[in-house]
């Protein structure tokens, strides 16, 4: 298995998950691997799945919880998918550029249309699977064609227009065989130093009121409505500082758990169920979380 999984990339074995995800949690995987470009990539599913290996497309870990377990299987990351080419008001990105990173590059090419991206600390294709989003624009919002991995192994470049898209949420949340391997996104002509005004003054307030100091995963629980924010649900329920374990609800935003520096995976999930328990009790909300779980039994 070893040899043929060099074949396709930069491998490493028995690997600290907690070096991947935001929130610095997790156990050991069997094997993390960086396919080089898309023909390694398209050979390293072909053999995974004909031989029954698990594996995981992992993106900056920004929206994962991953388990304390030993991930018997394949992590696979998108790093060197990192292309980013900008032709006039179209750019070309990689899945694995960083979304921040290619919003300052564009801002620098006089374009705007991704000023809203720059706090959100996820990469381009973990951007598209869960159409992030903030200051009410969201990643599908620009985003004119795909290219993706199908469940066939087979190469697409699709308009992005053929995915159904919402709220945090895309198609690909839904359907998990695709791999998304570079998108085009159309912007427009800006003001550079307008984008960065705007970018500057929302870092601000991001500092203010966000536990940036903390290892995290953003918010945890989608909004139930846009004016009824899962913060301020939360700590109208009194949950603010909340902990168990390692873990706590941030003092500064009630949506936001925080690793103390010593959570676990369990601390986190727990506290996570708890919250969500709380609300579901008191106020009838059954929120929505916007992490997933992985490698639990």
């Amino acid at each position: 298995m070893k040899e043929k999984l060099m074949e396709c990339g930069d491998l490493l074995e028995e690997v600290s998950l907690k070096c991947y995800n935001t929130f610095r949690v997790g156990g050991i995987c069997k094997y993390l691997i960086s396919p080089r470009n898309e023909l390694e990539l398209q050979k390293l599913i072909c053999y995974l799945k004909e031989e029954n290996i698990s594996y995981f497309i992992l993106g900056n870990g920004s929206n994962i919880i991953f388990s304390e377990n030993y991930y018997d299987g394949v992590i696979i990351l998108l790093k060197h998918f990192d292309q980013i080419h900008i032709n006039e008001t179209k750019v070309e990105v990689g899945a694995g550029v960083m979304m921040p990173t290619l919003a300052i590059k564009t801002i620098q090419s006089n374009l705007t249309g991704l000023e809203w991206s720059v706090g959100i600390p996820g990469s381009v294709g973990g951007c598209i699977y869960g159409n992030a989003e903030a200051y009410k624009e969201s990643t599908f919002d620009h985003l004119e064609s795909i290219t993706l991995l199908t469940p066939e192994n087979e190469i697409k470049t699709v308009p992005a227009s053929s995915f159904t898209s919402g709220y945090r949420t895309s198609y690909f949340k839904e359907n998990k065989g695709y791999i998304i391997l570079s998108a085009v996104f159309h912007l427009t002509y800006g003001n550079q130093e307008e984008s960065l005004k705007q970018v500057n003054k929302r870092r601000e307030k991001r500092l203010s009121t966000q536990p940036l100091e903390y290892p995290s995963a953003g918010s945890v629980f989608r909004n139930p409505s846009k004016d009824f924010p899962s913060g301020k649900i939360i700590e109208d329920l009194g949950l603010k500082g909340k902990q168990i374990g390692g873990a706590a609800i941030s003092t500064k935003h009630a949506n936001f758990i925080i690793n103390k520096g010593n959570a676990t995976s369990n601390d986190i999930r727990n506290l996570i169920e708890l919250v969500h328990q709380e609300v579901k009790e008191k106020e009838n909300i059954d929120l929505v979380m916007e992490q997933e779980y992985v490698g639990w039994d």
